[in-house]
């Protein structure tokens, strides 16, 4: 199940308290004061992993607490810190700070963490507060209350190439032609429920990562069909690729219109990203005078334009070939 959106509460741990002590030892008269300071609360971070690639461990546990710092105790000892928290999450996720929403940190890449909530202090204990003219305080602090916040986390996927097109256009079998990933396919609409992430592999060891976000249809951004949920996703890539299947009796151009429109509608940024055309199903063409307007138009916008096959390989070396170069892992040809 992919999950990419919870909302977590972070305890960190309440400081031990100060012990109040006198010392009671032999051969030791009037010992004095000694009692020892609260450990600290324990503290709660969040690191980034890739051991975990999506928010679902957030579904069944929504609260999160360190440890408490130890009482002082008598002779001067010290309570024991509490122990710290670490909360994984993957690449790729906002945290944000409630109920003002403000966000706190975007996590880009392993190994990164922050402090979410700090712990408490200990108390101090009486034989801090000793001095000269007072030599026998009664007087021990209590520990300090650590950090409690609300977060709000949000995934947005890191891919290069991002594959957007309305339902069962097929997405889920390119992704699937040109990498490992292998998401569920089938002819009827809605078959991918949930973001796919793909590498391809190039030569020298190089790769990218392409995702397959889940179909649209006009009003996505509205929330139409499955909505903007997944539209998030495709806000990191650098590439997106339009595919238009040219099979069905539909017209080509308006579809590409369509897309362009929900993409302007929900963030204006991704409508001027770098983009390619991708005319899918081609040996399946139904009207061959359709794609020749796609093409017109895909050249007075200067947007780059393929055609594919899937089901018999056409064009797939080709495109990979485009989108390395658009990413910079190829020289131009």
């Amino acid at each position: 199940m992919f999950i990419d959106e919870a909302r977590i509460r972070v305890i960190a741990g309440k400081g031990g308290n100060g012990c109040m002590a006198f010392r009671r030892e032999k051969f030791v008269p009037r010992g004095g004061p000694s009692g020892g300071d609260g450990g600290r609360g324990g503290d709660v971070y969040l690191e980034c992993t890739d051991r975990v690639n999506t928010l679902l461990h957030f579904q069944y546990r929504r609260i999160f607490k360190a440890g408490r710092g130890a009482h002082g105790e008598g002779s001067q000892r010290h309570g024991k810190d509490g122990k710290d928290l670490v909360i994984p999450v993957p690449p790729g996720t906002q945290v944000f700070r409630e109920p003002g929403h403000d966000l706190i940190h975007d996590f880009s890449g392993p190994g990164e963490r922050i402090l979410a909530a700090r712990g408490g202090a200990g108390g101090r204990g009486n034989a801090r507060f000793a001095t000269p003219t007072h030599q026998a305080p009664r007087r021990a602090e209590p520990g300090r209350l650590g950090d409690e916040f609300d977060l709000s986390l949000t995934l947005k996927l890191i891919a290069d190439v991002g594959l957007l097109g309305f339902p069962n256009v097929g997405k889920s079998t390119l992704i699937s032609r040109i990498s490992s990933a292998r998401p569920k396919i089938a002819d009827y609409p809605f078959t991918t429920l949930e973001p796919h992430l793909g590498v391809v592999a190039l030569e020298d060891f190089r790769s990218f990562v392409v995702a397959d976000i889940p179909g649209l249809i006009e009003g996505a951004h509205e929330g139409h069909g499955l909505g903007d949920k997944f539209l998030k996703h495709i806000e990191r890539t650098k590439v997106l690729v339009h595919l238009i299947d040219v099979s069905q009796p539909r017209d080509p151009v308006q579809d590409f219109k369509t897309l362009l429109r929900e993409l302007e509608l929900f963030n204006s940024d991704l409508a001027r990203r770098r983009q390619v055309v991708l005319a899918s199903k081609i040996d399946a063409l139904h009207d061959p005078r359709s794609l020749t307007r796609l093409k017109i138009m895909c050249a007075r916008r200067k947007i780059p334009f393929h055609a594919i096959s899937s089901v018999t390989g056409r064009g797939i070396p080709e495109l990979v070939h485009l989108l390395a170069r658009m990413l910079g892992l190829q020289p131009p040809s």
